[in-house]
């Protein structure tokens, strides 16, 4: 039931992608699902403003909580490993360092949100992802292509923005607890709803698991984690005009590691907490204004391996809507602060930015346009700018085409660690996009051609002019990233089928190399039927080989996995929930020398009063 897939080539697939790509799938309008149930009506992301899917230019995937919740995933990494376009590199098991590679680019090259509050690391660059709790979330919005025109910094490759659960009709509670393989449990409540003009949500849950050797080379002992985590969202619609919002979340988790030295103990201490204030103004049916100030934390310290950092982060935004017919004008003020402490570094900086943005639809036109001015505190000015039109060619069919700059400031550590060189450029893209989409009903197919080049890349050189003598960081590399994407889905006989091939080629175009950790050939294939009140599903995902380091000279085996889930209603307010994954316990690595879990099977069970 596992393939190892050392030379696996698209020539190979054409019987098992006919069912789900014969000219039945999808529309995305650029969206791409692999379980696709009906998708929700809007979109934020994409341009920062709530748009409907079928004026929205980017290319999308949309995950509801259903979907989350029945892909069994033990963390937000494995999940978002399933979808098209991404693809993750993680040291061990659940809670140890975690990559999350979209496109081919690198982890610091996606920029990510939770309920719209910017969360980044300056001392590894980008999200902590092995932080994120995926028990809080409602939904996750994931937007391909860069988006510096309308987030700043950051969005080289694209975004990521994560919602936790927000209360809607009725007080409804919610009580769950699941078991596992690797003596892992799970507990989660909650309640969410709406009391006249207030609604609310807050949510907890606690996950342990005793875990495996994770580098079966070094330490033989269980590298195990113990996460606790909440969210809570509260809103007051003031009036039908003026609505206030607050959002937090917190994540707590300890994970054993396996680190430089054998015979230790040695835990990673991970702490995540956001928290956000907003204001919504409705002024007329045309024009509307939101303001907005967060903040996030993160603290990592590994005991008894003394190591400390903690970034900070906040943000203040001003957005205005100007909404005319098929026109939509945008005008935003934001200003961006980050902080490192990470002895014997204690520094900040922050960016000043106005962005505006110009979008339409109408017949079978549609235009997005978005320039943006950051002026960052050490770098001075940075301009970006992004178009995109789609066309309707015939029923159900669409044409894209689509061109962005983006750039990514270096993190205080690249900067001022004893690796450092104060002297770093910001890294700068230049990306191009073709697409073509279709969509009739619940079928949906899509294509989209990218090519993405990256200058001043920032790599790790030889010792040089920063103190540390195991080298230091550079501006010396250059990126070509570019691939393609075949999705779709389908139902044919009462099974809901779906797929998803993405090709792709992320080069360091100095040296020749493929980027470290990053696979040319993925495939994703997805099959589920309703049984006598059951839902039954199998999952095959598949990975060429990678290469571990820049060099290209240690390899990782490329390898295809199976896995298997089930769900049903005991009763009326009752769900269960199993799931094996794994299921010819392939051996396969992440990560050089890291070991995978192998056959792991979980239970859960939920409930929910109607």
């Amino acid at each position: 039931m596992s393939l190892r897939l050392q030379s696996f080539r698209p020539a190979a697939l054409p019987l098992a992608l006919a069912c789900a790509f014969c000219a039945h799938a999808a529309q995305d309008t650029t969206v791409a699902q692999l379980a696709a149930p009906s998708l929700p009506d809007t979109v934020v992301t994409a341009t920062r403003v709530a748009q409907p899917l079928t004026d929205v230019l980017a290319d999308v995937t949309v995950l509801g909580d259903e979907q989350i919740r029945a892909s069994g995933a033990v963390s937000i990494g494995d999940l978002l490993a399933r979808q098209p376009g991404l693809e993750l590199a993680r040291n061990g098991g659940p809670g140890s360092a975690t990559s999350v590679y979209l496109r081919g680019a690198e982890t610091r090259f996606t920029a990510v949100y939770i309920d719209g509050i910017r969360i980044d690391s300056q001392a590894t660059g980008g999200a902590p992802w092995e932080a994120i709790a995926l028990g809080q979330v409602e939904r996750i919005e994931i937007v391909r292509g860069p988006a510096a025109a309308v987030y700043g910094s950051d969005a080289i490759a694209g975004v990521v923005q994560i919602f936790t659960r927000k209360g809607e009709g009725p007080f409804a509670p919610y009580v769950g607890v699941g078991l596992g393989s690797h003596r892992s449990g799970k507990l989660e409540a909650g309640f969410s709803g709406r009391n006249g003009a207030l609604d609310y949500a807050l949510g907890a849950a606690r996950e342990l698991s005793r875990g495996y050797n994770s580098m079966p080379a070094g330490n033989p002992d269980r590298d195990g984690y113990r996460q606790s985590s909440a969210s809570g969202r509260l809103g007051w619609n003031i009036n039908d005009a003026h609505r206030l919002e607050l959002s937090g979340t917190h994540t707590d988790i300890d994970a054993q590691y396996d680190g430089f030295l054998p015979g230790l103990d040695d835990h990673g201490l991970n702490r995540l907490g956001t928290l956000g204030a907003a204001w919504s103004a409705k002024w007329s049916k045309r024009y509307s204004t939101r303001l907005s100030v967060s903040e996030s934390d993160q603290r990592y310290e590994t005991v008894p391996s003394p190591y400390l950092t903690k970034t900070r982060l906040r943000n203040y935004l001003l957005q205005n809507e100007w909404r005319e017919g098929g026109h939509l004008i945008t005008a935003t003020l934001e200003r961006r602060e980050d902080h490192l402490v990470n002895a014997p570094i204690a520094q900040g900086r922050h960016q000043n930015a106005i962005a505006l943005g110009y979008g339409f639809s109408g017949g079978p036109h549609t235009l997005q346009v978005n320039l943006r001015h950051d002026r960052d505190s050490e770098f001075g000015g940075q301009t970006t700018g992004g178009v995109a039109y789609g066309y309707g060619f015939a029923p159900g069919w669409r044409a894209t085409v689509a061109a962005g700059t983006a750039f990514r400031v270096p993190t205080l550590y690249q900067r001022f660690s004893e690796y450092g060189q104060p002297a770093l450029q910001p890294e700068k893209g230049r990306n191009v996009e073709l697409g073509l989409h279709w969509a009739q009903g619940d079928s949906r197919f899509g294509v989209s051609v990218w090519r993405n080049r990256v200058s001043n890349l920032i790599v790790f050189g030889a010792p040089g002019p920063c103190a540390g003598a195991f080298g230091c960081y550079e501006n010396a590399g250059r990126a070509r990233l570019q691939g393609v994407t075949i999705s779709g889905a389908h139902q044919l006989g009462g099974v809901n089928l779906s797929a998803a091939l993405d090709l792709q080629q992320p080069r360091n175009t100095l040296t020749d190399k493929l980027l470290p950790r990053r696979a040319q050939r993925l495939l994703k294939l997805s099959a589920d039927i309703r049984v006598g009140g059951w839902t039954l599903g199998a999952e095959w995902q598949a990975s060429s080989h990678r290469w571990d380091n820049a060099a290209n000279t240690r390899r990782l085996a490329g390898y295809g996995i199976v896995n298997l889930y089930a769900s049903t209603t005991l009763a009326r307010d009752w769900q269960v929930l199993a799931r094996l994954d794994n299921l010819g316990d392939r051996d396969y690595q992440l990560a050089h020398g890291y070991a995978t879990p192998g056959r792991s099977l979980f239970v859960g069970l939920r409930w929910t009063p109607r």
